[in-house]
């Protein structure tokens, strides 16, 4: 099959989103939930990326709350310099930040103490106790998670020490989420989810990948409270995947690292090449319009896509790619050029969740790019001799915002 040209895979998708006013999402400048412009009293400022768990929570809380606000955007230091102008501002360059007023205020939960205190609670108080103790117990998990998923352990007996005493602390988790009938933490919905959601969700996409063990399936209330976050659009429009977690973490965190089990291998090669659809990063249905989201997506952004990568001639990865999305929206198997099988797979390896596009969006464009790659030549081979070089893990300058800019 001929790959459909750039305005025929364009008459294909009609995907639209109001970006100021409808749901959540990541492409957002300004959020006004209906209200007017002049209404606006705070500016958010997060990572281009949406990778930094931190920018996270201020950004749930606030679609939340439907506070209007601006968002500007700031590169994170593992992937390119910190802004100029953010350093005037913020001189340690911290994010998330938030403007309030004109009054600059760092560091996340101050920054939502500070929303608090002019907008009121969500759910409850966070210095309310219960609030205090649950809050203590996520700080609990969180040391938990690092030490293993962050130290390397040179013995076996480390390595168990490390993941029984994660388990120890999940089990704590688990026994406050079972105090109520409400999947959520407290009788409903509050800012103590906020405050749990980042990590949370970057634990379970780290253990899975680096350590073979599934929070979400392996818990019983973990697995009903990620499914009641999953029904809030608001948690939809800033979730990730677990291979944009797996491969974003590691300059953030200092390294992370995997064990030798063979459950590890099984969910690397999974995460790594699919089948994306297996991976347990998502449980609510998909939504009819996927396809046509990352169609819409790529196209956006298809002259950066095609100019900054590196592994074939732009010719060639023009046609090969407009072969991969012909094949994701009509289905039809359609073989790119010989040799463009790499170029597609490092595309394959940068889609960025929710930052490009939502998390079934995502899956469906990277199936496609894999599925297309691997018509050239055998597919068993190409896991070990047609891959891009692998993602760097002391840096994400690969990942340059400049080019993907909204």
């Amino acid at each position: 099959m001929t790959p459909l040209t750039w305005q025929e895979l364009k008459n294909l998708t009609d995907y639209d989103i109001d970006r100021i006013n409808g749901v959540t999402n990541s492409q957002a400048l300004l959020r006004l939930f209906n209200h007017s412009i002049d209404e606006v009293r705070v500016t958010l400022y997060r990572d281009y990326h949406a990778w930094c768990p931190y920018c996270q929570k201020v950004w749930l809380w606030l679609e939340e709350k439907q506070i209007p606000y601006r968002i500007k955007k700031v590169t994170m230091f593992c992937y390119g310099e910190k802004e100029q102008w953010y350093k005037e501002k913020v001189p340690s360059g911290m994010l998330p930040a938030l403007e309030l007023d004109d009054r600059i205020i760092t560091e996340s939960d101050d920054i939502l103490l500070a929303l608090e205190q002019e907008f009121g609670v969500l759910g409850l108080g966070m210095q309310q106790p219960e609030a205090m103790a649950l809050r203590k117990l996520e700080r609990l998990l969180f040391r938990k998670w690092c030490r293993w998923l962050c130290y390397a352990s040179m013995l076996k007996m480390q390595e168990e020490n490390n993941r029984q005493q994660f388990i120890e602390a999940v089990k704590q988790v688990e026994t406050a989420l079972a105090r109520t009938q409400s999947p959520y933490f407290l009788d409903d919905f509050s800012v103590v989810d906020v405050i749990f959601t980042p990590y949370v969700e970057r634990m379970n996409a780290s253990l899975f990948y680096y350590k073979g063990y599934s929070l979400r399936e392996e818990n019983p209330y973990f697995s009903r409270w990620f499914d009641a976050m999953e029904t809030r659009s608001t948690y939809r429009g800033t979730q990730s995947d677990f291979h944009t977690h797996a491969h974003d973490l590691p300059p953030q965190m200092g390294g992370c690292h995997e064990n030798t089990s063979e459950k590890t291998k099984i969910n690397q090669k999974l995460v790594d090449y699919g089948d994306y659809f297996q991976i347990p990063d998502v449980k609510y249905a998909e939504p009819e319009n996927s396809r046509q989201e990352a169609l819409y997506r790529v196209i956006k952004h298809k002259d950066n896509i095609i100019k900054v990568n590196p592994e074939t001639d732009k010719v060639m990865f023009d046609r090969a790619l407009r072969s991969a999305l012909t094949y994701m929206m009509t289905g039809n198997p359609c073989p790119p050029p010989e040799n463009s099988d790499i170029a597609l797979r490092y595309l394959r390896d940068r889609i960025s969740v929710p930052r490009d596009m939502s998390i079934y969006a995502g899956k469906r464009l990277r199936s496609a790019l894999e599925f297309t790659a691997s018509l050239v030549g055998d597919h068993e081979v190409a896991l070990l001799d047609r891959q891009p070089k692998p993602l760097p893990v002391e840096h994400r300058r690969d990942q340059n915002p400049l080019n993907f800019q909204e």
